[in-house]
């Protein structure tokens, strides 16, 4: 009778341990770019490529689910360039404030859908040129 016992009750123990862990669902790729703009006073058409909007390196972008709460963080590399993969699901992405450039980017609301589709979200400093 013991064995049985001693079956039944890791078999609750383990049916317990799965209820509370958390749902561990597919996860889904977003990235995008930060850059910066203007960079010349003057906008010219056709558009000067070295006028071209420059990379942000090492901005913090903050993503929250619709609740508000903080679900992660990515920042730029050299290229301006970041990714995250998360679940399903509505955010905001809040860009926080980068040194030398004006205030911060605005927030961005994305949905990241279960059909795998990547999200490419552009995030765009102010340089303050005019």
């Amino acid at each position: 009778m013991r064995p049985r016992l001693a079956i039944g009750v890791a078999l609750v123990f383990a049916l317990l341990l799965a209820s509370c862990a958390p749902a561990s669902g597919p996860s889904y790729p977003v990235g995008g770019r930060a850059v910066a703009g203007p960079v010349c006073p003057v906008e010219r058409i056709p558009p000067d490529p070295a006028c071209a909007p420059r990379p942000v390196v090492g901005a913090v972008l903050v993503i929250a689910a619709s609740d508000g709460h903080e679900v992660t963080r990515a920042t730029t590399g050299t290229d301006g360039r970041w990714t995250v993969t998360l679940a399903a699901g509505t955010y905001t992405l809040t860009p926080k404030a980068v040194r030398g450039l004006v205030g911060s980017a605005p927030p961005l609301q994305f949905t990241v859908s279960a059909t795998g589709s990547s999200v490419g979200l552009d995030v765009t400093y102010d340089t303050g040129i005019r």
